[in-house]
């Protein structure tokens, strides 16, 4: 599986495996379901609600790498 990245996109990632809406969630990102959300980057969003990019990719990458096990 690629490594999820702060410049993918959102909605992209939610694609890949819905699994990951409370990873989003957790991180304050409950409009996953907004227009916005199909066009806006990891990086983008994180600067809209002011959090930490590194600390989301780490957790979206934690959660696709068990599913590779």
């Amino acid at each position: 599986m690629a490594k999820i990245t702060k410049d993918m996109i959102i909605a992209d990632v939610l694609q890949m495996d819905r699994g990951v809406a409370p990873i989003f969630m957790r991180h304050g990102l409950t409009c996953l379901g907004c227009p916005a959300s199909s066009m806006e980057s990891i990086a983008d969003v994180s600067v809209v609600h002011g959090m930490d990019p590194e600390l989301l990719l780490k957790d979206l990458n934690e959660y696709f790498e068990s599913k590779e096990k």
